[in-house]
């Protein structure tokens, strides 16, 4: 791979914001004083066991206990929800994380719905989501403030920066738009029904892509210089059977033009779960200040 200092690798940022969570956690009394998460699996899931393998690592290094269930796939809505509930109401409970996909018959917006918002350490639940319409961005969706965090590694000001964001899903796309402004960014938002993506992509300083579609961004899309963050996962098979992770940017060819571009894997993904543990400790902080905890 050509122009390696270009690659934006998020392992030294995964590490600091881990021992930032690990010095909270520390000082408010190690591990045992602060409640546990709890990672909601329903049904079996190989993909979902990778996520959950990776949140447990990072639980490790920021000192949280770290509680996997995973509930049979024949369990109810009502079942799940009653659970959620008596978790919101037991304070050795840190926080809630409900991986995803989870069956048909499950209703996943309402579960998100159901967990409190002080113990929404995903940054899922609609409030959770609404509260960045007010620039109140301490419990943001993780994967969107990783996206947020990687741009900031770049040492670009995000005032008045020009930033194209190319997805406009509810987990990704529209939260990290509003992030993005929280911090004085100029959003512009594209998707599927934007005509000639291109001329956007080309003018922004900044292009964040979360689509799913691979090699979706080639380097004639970017203006040189300008900052790519790739937030795409998809699975592809070689002619000879292989199959690879890749994002939705021509990496290797985009690298030729821009100024930095977050490989897949490897780049915002080690942040998302980081992310998740510093909203972990401020959860704990928020559950302190409403008065939940001694």
């Amino acid at each position: 791979m050509t122009h390696d200092h270009r690659l934006l690798k998020g392992s030294a940022v995964r590490d600091r914001i881990l021992s930032e969570a690990r010095a909270y956690v520390d000082a408010a009394g190690g591990s045992e004083q602060i409640g546990r998460l709890v990672s909601i699996s329903i049904g079996e899931n190989p993909e979902v066991g990778v996520y959950v393998r990776n949140q447990a690592r990072g639980a490790l290094a920021a000192g949280l206990r770290f509680d996997q269930q995973l509930w049979g796939d024949e369990v109810s809505q009502d079942e799940c929800k009653q659970l959620i509930l008596e978790m919101n109401d037991d304070p050795n409970v840190l926080g809630i994380i409900l991986q995803r996909p989870v069956p048909d018959h499950i209703n996943v917006r309402s579960l998100q719905s159901a967990i409190h918002p002080l113990k929404d350490v995903e940054g899922m639940n609609p409030s959770s989501i609404g509260n960045i319409v007010y620039s109140d961005v301490a419990l943001a969706p993780c994967t969107a403030a990783a996206s947020v965090e990687m741009i900031k590694e770049t040492g670009l000001d995000l005032e008045g920066l020009e930033v194209v964001m190319i997805g406009h899903s509810e987990i990704v796309g529209k939260p990290a738009a509003f992030l993005l402004m929280a911090e004085g960014a100029t959003v512009t938002v594209c998707h599927h029904m934007t005509r000639s993506l291109a001329m956007h992509s080309r003018r922004a300083d900044v292009v964040v892509v979360a689509v799913g579609k691979p090699n979706l961004i080639g380097p004639d899309m970017i203006k040189p210089g300008a900052a790519v963050i790739d937030i795409g996962i998809n699975q592809i098979t070689s002619d000879s059977g292989k199959t690879k992770i890749v994002g939705d940017v021509d990496t290797d060819a985009v690298l030729e033009v821009a100024g930095w571009v977050t490989p897949v894997p490897g780049g915002v993904g080690p942040v998302t779960v980081a992310i998740l543990m510093r909203n972990a400790t401020v959860a704990h902080q928020r559950q302190k200040a409403a008065g939940w905890l001694d």
